[in-house]
């Protein structure tokens, strides 16, 4: 009985070392995006994951209308975003 307890001790502790290391962060980074998806609103300054940078000028529940020039406007997934940059940082 002991012998196969000290068996799956590795296994169990390699589980455990995945966890903090690999799935709980990823957890996390996933939560913050989603409450930046949340957060967003008119204006926000912000750059998708496909690289476009613009000015979100409406929002849905899904998808993010973005100004990515003058009187050009594109509608993207919320999930695209990647990043929300500080005001003034597109020109």
């Amino acid at each position: 009985m002991q012998s196969s307890l000290m068996s799956m001790l590795p296994l169990v502790l390699m589980f455990v070392v995945l966890y903090f290391v690999m799935i709980r962060p990823q957890m996390k980074k996933q939560k913050e995006h989603r409450a930046m998806i949340d957060a967003l609103a008119k204006g926000d300054e912000v750059v998708t994951a496909g690289g476009v940078l613009g000015k979100v000028v409406k929002l849905g529940d899904s998808y993010v209308g973005l100004e990515i020039s003058n009187a050009v406007e594109v509608q993207i997934q919320r999930s695209a975003v990647v990043q929300v940059l500080p005001k003034g940082s597109i020109k």
